[in-house]
């Protein structure tokens, strides 16, 4: 799947100012060395890099953002693509030439479809107390009342700002990178492109979604999020390091109580209408414990090491 990934951004580069980096993620199943060989079998014009340690999605995007163009120099743009997506032959073009047309845009993301063709909700509003009880209680007049809290913007069809977008398909200038960072390591999935997306919004920059340029995404390929019996720890993790982070803890169990009000409000309808929860078994008991236990853990002392994201700069 990567390798065809590979294919895809490589017939999009043509015509670029533009190199591939492929990272791998210390994968440890021969995958480096089956990318590596191919690579090489098929003369195509990419490196292959070995992160040496799994540190999530951040983590794998900053060694390749890290390792720059092969003469040493820095790119001006830098194009993030999941090993499970495949742009469109225009895609990368598209987004360069939005962001040159543009100097308030400091980030842009393409419309992501699925391999039917049917598109996914990438661009999104930043999450808050309001959104966790919308999105948690799923019931129509709370709805409409919070929407303007709602985090899904749905398939906008012309560009538009955005919050955030999810990082299947996004370019970023080296200037927001310069100015606020790379991603924030603490975060091993889910939550990385928001905090990212919100540090830029706080330094000035734009995010934009750009529907003119494609991606095809198989969807949770890597995490197998659709397939979750059980909300992993690092899930769970995520979330609260974005929310004390932005809002601070007590805000943050604000969040956390929001969802777990609209939680109950959703179990009592599917428990009166007979319809299927939705969310994976103990999900609410798993967040709440998670939360309580980590808001009784003691604040980090001045010695304790900084954010990644506050150490690392392109």
């Amino acid at each position: 799947m990567t390798l065809r990934s590979v294919r895809a951004a490589l017939r999009a580069m043509e015509g670029l100012d533009a190199e591939l980096v492929v990272v791998d993620n210390d994968s440890g199943d021969g995958s480096f060395e089956r990318i590596t060989q191919a690579v090489a079998d098929e003369g195509l014009p990419v490196r292959v890099i070995q992160s040496g340690w799994n540190g999530g999605f951040g983590a794998g995007n900053n060694v390749g953002i890290r390792a720059g163009m092969a003469d040493g120099t820095l790119p001006d743009l830098v194009y993030l693509l999941n090993s499970d997506a495949f742009p469109e032959p225009d895609a990368i073009r598209v987004l360069s030439e939005f962001l040159a047309a543009h100097p308030s845009a400091g980030i842009a993301g393409s419309r992501i479809v699925g391999e039917d063709g049917a598109p996914h909700w990438t661009a999104f509003r930043f999450p808050s107390a309001a959104s966790e009880l919308e999105g948690s209680a799923r019931f129509g007049p709370l709805t409409r009342l919070l929407t303007n809290h709602k985090v899904p913007l749905g398939v906008p069809e012309a560009p538009r700002r955005v919050d955030w977008l999810a990082g299947a398909s996004m370019m970023i200038r080296r200037e927001v990178l310069d100015r606020v960072g790379l991603f924030d390591e603490v975060y091993f999935l889910y939550f990385e492109e928001t905090d990212l997306c919100r540090r830029a919004a706080q330094a000035g920059f734009e995010t934009h979604y750009v529907p003119q340029s494609r991606a095809m995404h198989i969807g949770s390929a890597s995490t197998g999020m659709g397939r979750w019996a059980r909300v992993p720890g690092f899930w769970l993790d995520s979330r609260w390091h974005y929310f004390t982070k932005h809002h601070g803890r007590a805000r943050a169990m604000l969040a956390t109580g929001a969802h777990l009000l609209g939680g109950m409000l959703w179990r009592v309808r599917c428990a009166l209408q007979r319809r299927a929860r939705m969310d994976p078994p103990h999900f609410l008991r798993d967040l709440v414990i998670h939360d309580l236990k980590a808001m009784l853990r003691p604040l980090p002392g001045r010695d304790a090491p900084q954010r990644r994201d506050d150490d690392v700069h392109v």
